[in-house]
């Protein structure tokens, strides 16, 4: 009997590293009039620079922490901590939120200044890929 639950919880830990291992999209509209570079995104969702829509994933995925790890160096609750400081002093408003990566392409599909991240299984031909992150 132990064993069994040994191997149970094993094949249990293994498909969580390799979901945590998935690739994760950033994407855009396909008729996006800018292309902005890995920082420019960092600033987009750190709320400081305006110049696209970004779009945030509710709850903490998998997806949402390789993002936000790859791309702003934050852990999830450093960017509470971030975000909940700018919310304080009223130096900014945390970023609209879908919930999930379907909703994540159809969002980003439907406004032209749209940006946001998803499992790169999700992309389809409606979003522009800018670049992937392991």
């Amino acid at each position: 009997m132990k064993t069994s639950l040994r191997i149970l919880g094993s094949a249990a830990l293994l498909g969580m590293v390799s979901m945590a291992q998935a690739e994760v999209a950033v994407i855009v509209n396909p008729g996006a009039s800018k292309a902005p570079s890995q920082s420019d995104v960092a600033n987009i969702f750190l709320g400081k620079d305006k110049s696209m829509k970004g779009v945030d994933q509710a709850g903490w995925t998998p997806a949402k922490e390789a993002f936000y790890s790859g791309v702003t160096n934050k852990n999830e609750s450093q960017l509470k901590s971030y975000w909940s400081g700018l919310i304080f002093t009223g130096k900014g408003q945390p970023l609209p939120s879908v919930a999930d990566d379907a909703a994540m392409v159809a969002k980003v599909a439907a406004e032209a200044d749209a940006i946001g991240y998803v499992d790169s299984a999700a992309v389809n031909d409606s979003v522009k890929v800018l670049f992937t992150l392991p």
